[in-house]
């Protein structure tokens, strides 16, 4: 009797407000069957993604491309340009960019790899002043953990065999990237025909349409508007890194305008490389600070004020949406991943509002 009056005394204390019985049980357990098995396609879905990852990246990376380029094949077509020339000229200028990335950057990458040795022995003497706060933590650690722990085998990896693992199957994922993306760009007129008369009615082939131009409009203003102010940005940054007397600072401009298509996680990575080249470069850890500190002055205003202006309200992603959307992709395709991750968040979007529109009426507070 006194355990059933403490709870009654418990639940008087709770701050509730207009509870009620659920109509049905029945009802109820449906709902929770219902929600089992989304979750379980869900996570066959994600299992499906990761295991199909070589031959998924690359074919829906293409497809992603070739409906941002949708609307320009649809223009130079009525034009009376044939679609294969406008796709073969779309995949030349591609592949032309990538040569010349790669070609600005293989130089110093290289260099800077055979002089890691070097670099690691500069760094570390620079960074001598953290040597007692590193200490103390590594004491912190032994106390908790054991007098062995962090420690493990310190002989230099073999970074050979990881090199190749990883360019040989990206060769192979880039090839069909750029055959898949030629086949779609000329065959995005049939693709679509096909897909709307799978639909059995008109409003189902009206809405299909709807979407597939939201999708293409929207991908096409956002990654055009992004492009150019990543290129402007690395511009900006290579300018920077050549006044500062930083050494190959068309690398860093080129970085800098690739690796700003990921949301927070490029623009970090860029930050770590700066400050890496700049400890190597300059004499004092001060100065050492001035391309970091300057290289987080321009991203923030870049990403709260010139891009969302540019780009306005409409294409604006939440930022709670992108980090979701960022650290599922990473986690499930990599870097490639986190590159798409923006892209599938605009598709999402759209199907999401096309599906279920907004309602103005105002919750209950």
């Amino acid at each position: 009797m006194d355990y059933i009056r403490a709870s009654r005394e418990t639940r008087q204390t709770l701050n509730i407000r207009d509870p009620r019985p659920v109509d049905s049980v029945q009802n109820m357990w449906q709902s929770i069957g219902l929600a089992a098995t989304i979750g379980i396609f869900l996570l066959m879905f994600g299992v499906f993604l990761y295991v199909g990852r070589a031959i998924l990246l690359p074919v829906l990376a293409a497809a992603i491309v070739a409906m941002t380029f949708a609307p320009l094949v649809r223009r130079a077509a009525r034009r009376g340009i044939p679609p294969w020339i406008t796709a073969l000229l779309i995949v030349i200028v591609a592949l032309g960019a990538l040569g010349i990335a790669a070609t600005a950057m293989t130089g110093p990458v290289s260099e800077w790899i055979s002089r890691a040795p070097e670099i690691g022995a500069t760094i570390k003497e620079r960074l001598s002043v953290l040597d007692r706060p590193l200490a103390s933590l590594r004491e912190l650690e032994g106390m908790l953990f054991g007098a062995n722990a962090g420690t493990g085998n310190s002989s230099s990896p073999n970074v050979v065999l990881p090199v190749v693992a990883f360019v040989t199957p990206a060769a192979a994922e880039l090839l069909l990237f750029f055959a898949a993306l030629l086949f779609f760009l000329v065959g995005q007129g049939t693709l679509r025909s096909n897909l709307v008369a799978m639909f059995p009615n008109r409003d189902a082939k009206l809405r299909f349409l709807k979407i597939a131009n939201d999708i293409e409009h929207n991908l096409a203003g956002y990654l055009t508007v992004v492009t150019i102010i990543n290129v402007a940005l690395g511009a900006i940054v290579a300018a920077g890194a050549w006044l500062l007397g930083l050494p190959s600072p068309v690398t860093f401009g080129v970085l800098t305008a690739v690796l700003n298509y990921v949301p927070y996680v490029g623009p970090a990575v860029m930050v770590v490389a700066l400050f890496g080249v700049s400890l190597v470069t300059f004499p004092s850890l001060g100065q050492a600070f001035i391309a970091p500190l300057a290289f987080i002055c321009l991203t923030t205003m870049e990403g709260h004020f010139i891009t969302p202006t540019i780009i306005g309200r409409r294409l604006t992603l939440s930022p709670l949406l992108i980090l979701l959307a960022l650290a599922f992709w990473t986690w499930i395709w990599g870097p490639v991943g986190a590159l798409l991750a923006a892209p599938f968040s605009i598709i999402g979007l759209v199907v999401f509002n096309h599906l279920f529109p907004s309602d103005d009426g105002k919750l209950p507070d």
